[in-house]
């Protein structure tokens, strides 16, 4: 199978347009070389969405309203978590070899159905001989093995999925034959490229801080804050006088170093001294008076600047808030996360700083602030994305 044939079942049309992906960065930062016919279809086409039910990943980049809605190492990351704590439920006692171990499974996509498609590159030292692995996250789920191997190439993987289907289960439940179309997936409609992250130095006082410290020091350690720190331009005074109270002095001293940003790519704090920042608490507490006139039961919260209200400063990938409640002097406010997906809970036991240590240090996890990263390297989940100027509000 060519990229040409491929092309022609899939109706791929001859003007999509492809993002530019530099193979030699990309390929350095991963220490492998690629299979030259996933290249060929990256590089024709970009990332794609095959007959409604495959997504072909690719290396690039979205960035959205919030933070990175798609990063590439980011997705291999999660993707690695994601195998690694799953495959326990199956039954399987050894763990899995995964890249970035040598040898390692590497992804390439994902279904609909919960699976993830992987090269296995301990197979050849020729990356255009690696069969295919198919890792199906339910039936691990579910105590079953979640392992199937395909000894064909990318496209002809993604031909035989169009053509006959493919098995997916030991039982002979298949999954096609898929509708002969590809399209650029609906959630990523407007990658850029990607530049593989900088290697940062795991030093030995910064894995130690996994362990020991307290306070910003600690933190500072774990996760080593940019050179300078994006606030936004303005002033706390203007910011105090805009929400008619003074913020407490953690949170100022966190955001002077390390600005506003993600955390681990789950948590990103407003940009504090923009003009729109009493606007977007604004909206956020709007939309909450809302639901809890609508849903008393639910929505517990009193909000800002009713007594003890909440004020949030924060959100999550997943729509979460994360914010005080504004009971006496500033520097005692309670942190709480209002949690999209879970019932109210009451306020976390730790400060600011404190908080965002042991959340980092996969020691703590609340609802709206998973635990992500559960049979992986911690130090690879310890890391700090800062805003820039261009960053919307």
């Amino acid at each position: 199978m060519d990229l040409r044939s491929l092309a022609a079942l899939l109706q791929i049309p001859p003007g999509a347009t492809p993002v530019e992906v530099n193979w030699a960065e990309v390929e350095s930062w991963l220490g492998l070389e690629l299979p030259s016919d996933y290249k060929q279809l990256v590089t024709a086409y970009g990332p794609l969405d095959i007959g409604e039910f495959i997504w072909v990943q690719t290396p690039c980049i979205q960035v959205g309203e919030a933070i990175r809605e798609y990063d590439y190492a980011t997705w291999l990351r999660e993707t690695r978590r994601q195998i690694l704590l799953n495959t326990p439920e199956s039954g399987q006692s050894e763990p899995p070899v995964v890249h970035p171990d040598r040898g390692g499974l590497l992804a390439w996509g994902e279904t609909r159905g919960g699976h993830y498609l992987l090269w296995d590159t301990g197979a050849s030292t020729d990356p255009d001989q690696w069969p295919i692995v198919l890792f199906d996250r339910p039936e691990a789920r579910g105590g079953r093995d979640p392992w199937r191997r395909y000894d064909m190439s990318a496209l002809e993987f993604l031909a035989q999925a169009v053509r006959h289907g493919l098995p997916l289960s030991r039982d002979g439940r298949d999954s096609g034959p898929l509708p002969a179309r590809a399209r650029r997936s609906v959630w990523l409609v407007a990658p850029q490229p990607w530049t593989p992250p900088p290697v940062t130095e795991v030093t030995p006082e910064r894995r130690a801080a996994l362990r020991v410290g307290t306070g910003l020091d600690a933190l500072r350690l774990l996760v080593p804050p940019p050179v300078q720190p994006y606030l936004g331009g303005g002033s706390w005074g203007d910011v105090f006088e805009e929400l008619g109270v003074e913020l407490p002095a953690e949170y100022i001293e966190l955001m002077q170093t390390y600005g506003a940003g993600s955390w681990r790519g789950w948590l990103r704090t407003f940009i504090p001294l923009r003009r729109t920042f009493a606007i977007q608490v604004a909206s956020v507490l709007d939309g909450y008076r809302e639901l809890r006139e609508n849903h008393p039961d639910v929505f517990l919260l009193p909000v800002w600047p009713e007594p003890g209200g909440f004020l949030p400063f924060a959100d999550s990938i997943e729509g979460d808030y994360l914010g005080w409640l504004t009971e006496g002097e500033a520097d005692g406010w309670p942190l709480i996360v209002n949690a999209r997906h879970s019932e109210q809970e009451i306020p976390l036991p730790n400060g600011l700083v404190d908080t965002l240590l042991e959340w980092t240090r996969g020691r703590a996890a609340y609802a709206g602030l998973p635990q992500l990263h559960l049979g992986d390297d911690l130090i690879d989940y310890a890391i700090f994305d800062p805003a820039t100027p261009e960053w919307p509000a």
